[in-house]
């Protein structure tokens, strides 16, 4: 995975876009034209730590059924705090890998979300340490 930190100037790609705050049903449309506000801020609604928030792209698909998928942008914060089952953008000696981060007991895991795949597990001595949370993944609707 290529991984270019972008800086915080090229985190506001978002603007203002037009915003309509009430959620639209997926079946018969609704009007919502008397709804429109213009003031939704992508990058102030979704990036709570700007300074330590940037975009990766993937590339590969051990986390399709967590819905990231080959081409997904994902936001990456490196100040939220890291739980178990968490998604996590992590080195692994020395190469980057998304997955689901598990503590078992004593043992950490990072697991795949496709069954085709298995989990890494994390041993003593391995370089490997957790480089930030995963808040958000953008795919392309087909």
């Amino acid at each position: 995975m290529k991984l270019s930190i972008p800086s915080s100037e090229k985190l506001k790609v978002f603007g203002k876009i037009p915003f309509y705050p009430h959620p639209v049903t997926a079946g018969f449309p609704s009007p919502a034209d008397d709804f429109l506000e213009f003031d939704l801020s992508l990058d102030k609604k979704l990036i709570k730590h700007p300074s330590a928030t940037f975009f990766v792209s993937v590339n590969g698909n051990s986390m399709e059924n967590a819905k990231i998928f080959n081409g997904s942008i994902l936001l990456i914060d490196r100040a939220e705090k890291i739980s178990s089952r968490d998604i996590v953008l992590a080195v692994v000696d020395g190469d980057f890998t998304v997955k689901r981060y598990r503590k078992i007991g004593d043992k950490v895991f990072l697991y795949p979300e496709n069954s085709s795949m298995k989990p890494i597990e994390i041993i003593e001595g391995s370089e490997c340490y957790v480089w930030g949370k995963v808040m958000w993944s953008f795919n392309k609707i087909k």
